[in-house]
Order: C-alpha cells, then sequence, then structure tokens
C-alpha cells in the first residue's frame, strides 16, 4: 500500500487521509455531499459550489474524463472534491481532458482514497461543516487551529457573476430575455435559447434602467453559490420589476424572488445535491425528479400574506420547491430545471416563461 500524501480535517476533529489530485495546495472550504452517479463535471463547473468540498457519494470519478461542450461555465469555482476511487484514464470518445488536468489547471484541489461513505454520514448527522485539505504531515493542532480561525466568505456571487455584459443570440428569436448572473450555468442559457430567446447575460448588480435599455420581454434570475440575504442588489431589482415584466426564478433567483416578496429563507443542515429528489408539482399533482444544489431554502410558513403561492414541494422534507404570483407574472423553482435528471420533467418550465412574456406581450 503507497504511502498517503493529503489528508482532509473536519471542523469536529475527525481526519481522513487519502491521495492528492489536482492542486497541490492547502484550502479550507465548507464541506458537502452530492449524490449523482454521474455528472461530476457538470458538478465541478456549477458555480454554485463556490467554495464549497463536494464529497461524491458515487464510489469511481474521472472514468469518462472531461469533454469541451459539458462545462457549466468557463473558470470553474469548486472548492474541491472528495473521492473513494479516482480514475485517471477516462473511456470515452468526447474527453479532451482528465479532471485531474482540469482541476491542476484552475488551481483546485482534490483528495481520492477516502471513505465517502462514512464522511456523508458525518455531514449527514452533523451537517455541514468547515473542511481542510492538506499535507499528511501537519499536525491535527494546527489544522484545528486554521479551521477556528477562518472565517468563511460571504461575497461569492460578486465573485462569479460577470462584470460585463455578454449575449447569447439564436436566429429568427421570439423573446428577448435578461439574464441576472449570480452564477448562471450555461444550460440554462442553452435552453433558453432553445425555446426562442436572445438572452443577454448582465451582472448581479446591474440596475434597473440598465436592464430596461434591453427592453426585454422577461428576466431570469440564476442560480449562485452562498446565502441569499447577502446578495441585495438582486433583491431590490426583484421589488423594482415585479409586475413590470414576467420573471423567472432558477434556484438562488427562486430564494431571491421569495426575500423580495417578504418571505425569509434558512440554511439547511445539509442542503440538497444530487439528480433524484422528488418534486410534487401541487398545481397539476404530477412528480418530478429533479436535480438539485442548495444550502438554503424558502420558509414555508412566511409565504403567508407575501402574494406569493406555493407551487411544489419536496416530498423527502416537505420544503418549497416552487412560488408563484400569477398577478405579477412572477414564478420560481428551487430545483434545477436544466439539468434534465428527469431527463424531460421540467423542461415545461421554459415553455411556461414564454408563454407568460407572449401574454405579456399582447396584455
Amino acid at each position: 500500500m503507497k504511502a498517503f500524501t493529503k489528508k482532509i480535517v473536519l471542523e469536529n476533529g475527525r481526519e481522513f487521509y487519502g491521495y492528492g489530485f489536482g492542486a497541490d495546495r492547502e484550502a479550507i472550504n465548507e464541506i458537502v455531499f452530492n449524490t449523482s452517479m454521474v455528472g461530476y463535471q457538470e458538478i465541478m463547473s456549477d458555480p454554485s459550489y463556490t467554495d464549497q468540498m463536494v464529497v461524491m457519494t458515487y464510489p469511481l470519478i474521472g472514468n469518462y474524463g472531461m469533454a469541451d461542450e459539458d462545462y457549466e461555465t468557463k473558470t470553474p469555482t469548486i472548492g474541491g472534491m472528495i473521492v473513494r476511487e479516482y480514475n485517471d484514464s477516462p473511456s470515452n470518445f468526447r474527453y479532451t481532458k482528465t479532471l485531474n488536468e482540469v482541476f491542476e489547471e484552475h488551481d483546485i484541489p482534490a483528495i481520492w482514497g477516502v471513505d465517502t461513505r462514512t464522511l456523508t454520514r458525518i455531514i449527514r448527522d452533523e451537517g455541514s461543516q468547515k473542511v481542510l485539505i492538506t499535507d499528511v504531515a501537519t499536525p491535527r493542532d494546527e489544522a484545528l487551529r486554521k479551521l477556528g480561525e477562518y472565517v468563511m466568505p460571504r461575497d461569492m456571487v460578486s465573485r462569479v457573476s460577470c462584470k460585463k455584459r455578454w449575449m447569447s443570440r439564436v436566429p429568427n428569436h421570439k423573446y428577448d430575455v435578461v439574464a441576472v448572473d449570480c452564477g448562471i450555468k450555461y444550460n440554462i442559457i442553452r435552453l433558453l435559447n432553445r425555446v426562442g430567446c436572445n438572452v443577454t447575460v448582465m451582472p448581479y448588480n446591474s440596475t434597473v434602467e440598465e436592464i430596461m435599455a434591453f427592453h426585454p420581454d422577461g428576466l431570469v434570475l440564476s442560480n449562485g453559490p452562498g446565502n441569499p440575504e447577502d446578495v441585495t442588489p438582486v433583491i431590490e431589482l426583484v421589488k423594482q420589476l415585479r409586475g413590470r415584466l414576467p420573471i423567472f426564478g432558477i434556484c438562488m433567483g427562486h430564494q431571491l424572488i421569495s426575500l423580495a416578496y417578504g418571505a425569509r429563507t434558512f440554511k439547511m443542515k445539509f442542503g440538497h445535491r444530487g439528480a433524484n429528489h422528488p418534486v410534487k408539482n401541487l398545481v397539476t399533482g404530477k412528480l418530478e425528479i429533479t436535480s438539485q444544489n442548495h444550502s438554503y431554502a424558502v420558509d414555508v410558513d412566511s409565504l403567508a400574506g407575501t402574494g406569493l403561492t406555493l407551487t411544489h414541494v419536496n416530498l423527502l422534507d416537505g420544503t418549497a420547491e416552487g412560488v408563484e404570483c400569477a398577478a405579477d407574472r412572477v414564478f420560481s423553482m428551487q430545483y434545477h430545471p436544466e439539468s434534465a435528471s428527469g431527463p424531460q420533467d421540467s423542461a415545461y418550465l421554459f415553455k411556461k416563461f414564454t408563454k407568460i412574456m407572449e401574454e405579456h406581450k399582447n396584455a
């Protein structure tokens, strides 16, 4: 058995030894777990994982490499990854780089050989917590001191949001949409393009005047990392634009809409991260299998009196998965309808958005 090269130290004092890959550096992040069996490329390139160390519960990672077309952002900002077994010899005709090469390129540390089942149980039982990935020789006391002194950042959205607007156009488009970038995934833009939308992606701190200058038919609020209560520019934006434009919120966008209407959000014990979360549509009674990635949720009880109606609920824990204000033409989803885990269960939401924009144009 070869000697361990890296270890992770949890805030609770537990240590796990393994072998480093990716960037050879120390890092402190929030530790979370994802139960998806595939999709590690989409996970590592999802901006919502900024400053998070992701435990992959599926034991084999890296086996199909990385394909140029499958990234969710140009510059991945995930904090790191913890896996049971890493495969550095992919078998996939589409792959252009290995996961290790991409992690090295973007300075992202990772570790394999760890007992991810035990680690996941700790997170599930005790909740998300800080974790240090470090050299195997780092003394435990020193590691715990670093963890105790480290304060998790709260500026993640400002770091991952675009700095200048950019556009994604389609021929013979029907609608002009502005997407507010809190850490937007590329597939949201692709699916908006697919239903006939020209999309202008704008920074999270864009003003109402800057957005309305494009005469949009609708507004999309994207997913993003961190606490939604910290993203005050977008909350204020919703307050000013609700009723004036159709608005569609996804993940963090769902939380920001809820906050703008006066509801509350709270941090979950360990969040939802996976591709098989059952969600019930309370309007149709249908069940959707959804992809999710969030640490915060909307307090269902706080929706009373806000003008928002609960439209979708998570069948595992009863948390809010969708809200709507029909009078303002505003609706949002906590899950990711673009992630195709159903695989087509939630595609109707993008068509619903275009229908609402059509009604608004004809009103």
